[in-house]
């Protein structure tokens, strides 16, 4: 089993920053990717940022958030943080994480994290 512990999200003013941050823990043998997604009521999970954690891998972005989030890990912590500056009342959602992790003796599989609710609101 893996588990992935969220923190970070919270209430801020359009215009300021947060960082979340997702560490996973438990039976990893290697992780293959991370990444955040969101979702508000009613509408579809969404990705926000995502990196793939082979070498020469890409890290994608939503459009609505190109310019204004930027996803890094550090590797030693299986820790991916997302670092979301100039925010606006529309990132306001609950953010997962994403991880696709690999255990010993088991294929590839998805894992998320609990949620953190981010409100962006003056």
């Amino acid at each position: 089993q893996v588990q992935l512990v969220e923190s970070g999200g919270g209430l801020v003013q359009p215009g300021g920053s947060l960082r979340l941050s997702c560490a996973a823990s438990g039976s990893i043998l290697s992780i293959n990717a991370m990444g955040w997604y969101r979702q508000v009521p009613g509408k579809e999970r969404e990705l926000v940022a995502a990196m793939s954690f082979i070498p020469g891998g890409t890290v994608n972005y939503a459009n609505s958030v190109k310019g204004r989030f930027a996803i890094s890990r550090e590797n030693e912590k299986n820790t991916v943080y997302l670092q979301m500056n100039n925010l606006k009342p529309e990132d306001t959602a609950v953010y997962y994480c994403n991880a696709e992790v690999t255990s010993a003796g088991w294929d590839p599989y998805d894992y998320w994290g609990q949620g953190t609710q981010v409100t962006v609101s003056s």
